[in-house]
């Protein structure tokens, strides 16, 4: 097995690439990531790639396992074709000596084998902050009731729209239930200028929001999905995503992928009722 660590990100987007393409649902934030490290367009926060960790194992048949971390985010990992290779998670541990490694997500069963031998060799513990699955979408259910009109979020939504996404954060913050009280504008400000957010809005009132991440060949990434309690049980949520990803299909995208907690079974109902079908289990694992 060969250990090979990357400076340059886009040798490691080349060399990748197609690797990942495999099961491009799976890898929607692996792709998603080393996508934006070589378009090089935005370096804000984490997503400057002079800041990562990205490493490949190979043997004589191509690449076996690739590694990408983007601190201070958990590292990211992706088996070949989802075949798990003792000796090449073991090469891979061997060669990021040195390195700080916060906690693993990735495809559920490589979750917990890395998980394992890196703890077991650096004498610490794991534990599971949050059970996740993937989800993709090809077709919308055309049942799903409709409500209102879905707009993009603009400068005009800064009076709701910040404390609307830290609590979407909280919720999905390792079971988290307090949310901070924004302070920095510029965050939210970022956010909205991405033009991925959206709302439902119903008799011209904000009732839900939803919007894009990753874009990638034929996949688009759905997530901050978020409704105020006292809007919710009302089908608001459903409509929103359902129609956010009937958007994405009529911009010519094959599929929508989220990600869900397995821990909120009606999250994972509404999706399911949308047309949303499992691609995998995903976990996200602290080292401590």
């Amino acid at each position: 097995m060969q250990f090979k660590l990357y400076k340059d990100v886009h040798e490691f987007y080349y060399d990748t690439y197609d690797v990942l393409m495999r099961h491009e649902s799976q890898n929607m934030i692996l792709l998603g990531n080393i996508i934006i490290g070589h378009e090089g367009k935005d370096k804000t926060d984490w997503r400057d790639p002079a800041n990562w960790l990205m490493a490949t194992v190979s043997d004589e048949k191509g690449i076996q396992l690739t590694a990408l971390m983007t601190p201070p985010h958990n590292i990211t990992l992706y088996a070949t074709d989802n075949v798990i290779n003792s000796k090449a998670i073991n090469c891979l541990i061997d060669g990021l000596k040195g390195y700080e490694i916060p906690g693993v997500m990735t495809e559920k069963n490589l979750a917990e084998h890395f998980a394992s031998e890196y703890t077991s060799l650096k004498g610490l513990t794991f534990k599971t902050t949050m059970s996740q699955r993937i989800y993709e979408l090809k077709a919308v259910n055309p049942d799903i009731k409709q409500f209102g009109v879905v707009r993009l979020l603009d400068e005009r939504d800064m009076y709701f729209f910040p404390y609307w996404l830290e609590a979407f954060n909280a919720a999905s913050s390792y079971g988290a239930t307090e949310m901070s009280i924004p302070q920095n504008e510029e965050a939210y400000r970022y956010r909205l200028s991405t033009k991925k957010l959206y709302a439902l809005e119903v008799d011209g009132i904000p009732v839900s929001m939803a919007g894009y991440t990753r874009e990638l060949q034929t996949a688009i990434g759905v997530a901050f999905v978020y409704t105020p309690p006292y809007y919710r049980g009302k089908g608001y949520a459903t409509s929103c995503v359902a129609q956010i990803s009937q958007m994405a299909l009529d911009r010519g995208y094959k599929k929508c992928v989220l990600y869900t907690d397995l821990l909120n079974p009606t999250s994972n109902s509404i999706y399911q009722k949308i047309g949303y079908t499992p691609v995998c289990d995903s976990l996200m694992l602290r080292f401590e």
